[in-house]
């Protein structure tokens, strides 16, 4: 099982970066934060390709090693990162979050000043805790998909 587990979490980190910055349209990643159904849309739709990208790393990675992997725990693992990635990427709820744990300040650092695009960049506290936020759940799926 310790095996498994470290096989499982490199698999759904590896798919956690190729899906959230190869993967992932121009679109969704302009949209997926914006209010109402457009925004809803687009991160589901990003958190669908996401979610069938780690569902291909883990197929493959089992296949070639001849890893067991339990259906059941495979789904409740996905299913764990993908709402809990689409509930960080509609941006507002883990705006509040860093705002209620102290860290709001953190969350817009590196912001572009109103008007400016003087910051274009990955390197902004908002994308800092976004990928902090998700590496703690795919750690959350490979105990549950592992176990």
């Amino acid at each position: 099982m310790h095996a498994s587990f470290a096989a499982v979490f490199v698999a759904l980190f590896v798919a956690h970066q190729v899906a959230d910055h190869w993967i992932q349209t121009q679109h969704q990643a302009d949209c997926k934060g914006r209010p109402g159904w457009p925004g809803r849309i687009a991160c589901a739709a990003h958190v669908t390709t996401y979610t069938l990208t780690a569902l291909v790393a883990l197929a493959s990675m089992a296949l070639t090693l001849g890893l067991p992997l339990h259906l059941g725990q495979v789904a409740a693992g996905l299913t764990v990162s993908a709402v809990t990635h689409y509930i960080a990427d509609r941006r507002t709820p883990l705006k509040r979050l860093a705002a209620a744990l102290g860290a709001g300040r953190f969350y817009a650092l590196g912001v572009p000043r109103a008007g400016h695009d003087d910051n274009p960049s990955l390197g902004t506290g908002s994308y800092a805790l976004d990928q902090s936020f998700h590496y703690l759940f795919l750690f959350v799926a490979a105990l549950v998909i592992a176990a």
